[in-house]
């Protein structure tokens, strides 16, 4: 018995058969008419990342990336470089090692520890029924990478009026913004320098509480964005609001590589990639997977990986050292050499931890203008005690 049908020609029946009309119906309908058809092209690109672990050199942001992957507690990375440097491609190529996470099947976002904390009031009706008849309203799903557009407009980082709903039912409601949805995923933004000042400063509320709230008229809605903000900037096209830059955890500067052995394999590489991505995409395919597997299992060992008092001393001697005002400073770089040592399998963080995140975590966050404002500042103030003291004393 043969897997495959003979072709129903009518004008060449197969042996045996002789022409008839039967044969031409089924020969224009069903199965057979439908592979036949050939498929409109929409124009949508296939989403094949380039493999992380593809990726040549730039082992530091690499490990940048990874780290706030593994703890998304360092506060999220910034990649500051010139163009054709890999930046783009080296965030998007995350989504191929991602791990998986708990999220909500509710458009609301509703989760199993809003009824925990709150009852049947910090869930929406549907949830709230779902829960008591034993339903989950989670499922498990790989963390996601989503990108800010280029034109993004505020209503969609924030979230606005569903148009469509409006239009076809009549009914006003508030669709969730590109915030709401990066929760507990990882934001990315290119050219974050050039963002309109509006969307930055949603950004940067939404990151700093945790969640936000929207606000149409008489209706308003609070939703989580408890994101990871992955950014990347070309400094020769602007420089970054210094409220924004404080809010990465992790700086990488991100240079073009210089020997021409490297070079050649980014292109040899790259033309693989270009010439058949799948076949690309195989070859590196077993290493993906276990590289997935490993920040699942740094991610688990996470929360018993504790600091060595002697590495902790010399962090904070560092930033007193370096005359850093900002305390996201020792805890991003704390955070980040957790998540080293979770990634080497050790439950203790060392110096040589610290040692090896320090750069990433502490670079540009010395401001030279605050140093020089705080020792006029201080120069003032011993100006006005000595005026002081002389006033007394006459």
């Amino acid at each position: 018995m043969t897997d495959t049908l003979p072709d129903l020609n009518p004008d060449q029946p197969p042996e045996g058969h002789l022409p008839s009309a039967l044969l031409r119906i089924f020969n224009e309908s069903g199965a057979r008419q439908v592979l036949r058809t050939k498929q409109e092209d929409m124009g949508l690109a296939d989403n094949l990342a380039f493999p992380f672990l593809a990726l040549v050199g730039q082992l530091e942001m690499r490990i940048a990336l990874m780290l706030s992957v593994i703890n998304p507690a360092v506060g999220g990375v910034l990649l500051i470089g010139p163009r054709g440097t890999g930046k783009t491609t080296a965030v998007r190529s995350l989504n191929t090692v991602l791990p998986d996470i708990e999220v909500s099947t509710c458009a609301e976002g509703c989760m199993p520890e809003d009824f925990e904390r709150e009852g049947a009031a910090g869930v929406c009706p549907d949830c709230a029924e779902k829960i008591a008849k034993g339903i989950p309203i989670t499922r498990l799903e790989p963390v996601k990478l989503i990108e800010l557009p280029l034109n993004a407009r505020i209503d969609d980082v924030v979230g606005g009026i569903n148009e469509r709903i409006a239009v076809q039912q009549n009914k006003v409601r508030i669709e969730r913004g590109l915030l709401a949805r990066a929760d507990q995923n990882l934001l990315y933004v290119d050219e974050v320098n050039l963002l309109e000042d509006t969307i930055v400063d949603a950004i940067l509320d939404a990151a700093a509480a945790g969640s936000y709230t929207v606000r149409r008229g008489a209706m308003a809605g609070t939703y989580r964005s408890r994101f990871v903000l992955i950014g990347s900037m070309n400094p020769e096209e602007g420089k970054l609001r210094p409220q924004l830059l404080d809010r990465f955890g992790l700086r990488v500067n991100v240079r073009g590589l210089m020997e021409a052995e490297e070079r050649l394999e980014i292109y040899n590489r790259v033309r693989a990639y270009r010439t058949n991505p799948r076949a690309f995409l195989r070859e590196w395919a077993s290493a993906t997977v276990a590289a997935r597997e490993d920040v699942m299992s740094a991610r688990k060992l996470l929360n018993q990986v504790v600091l060595e008092e002697d590495a902790l001393k010399l962090g904070l001697d560092l930033v007193r050292l370096l005359d850093i005002d900002s305390h996201r400073a020792e805890y991003t770089m704390f955070e980040a050499a957790r998540a080293y040592a979770a990634a080497d399998g050790r439950e203790r963080a060392t110096i040589q931890d610290l040692r090896a995140v320090a750069p990433l975590a502490l670079r540009q966050r010395r401001s030279q203008y605050m140093v020089d404002y705080f020792n006029e500042q201080q120069r003032e103030d011993d100006f006005i005690r000595t005026q002081i003291d002389q006033i007394a004393g006459a």
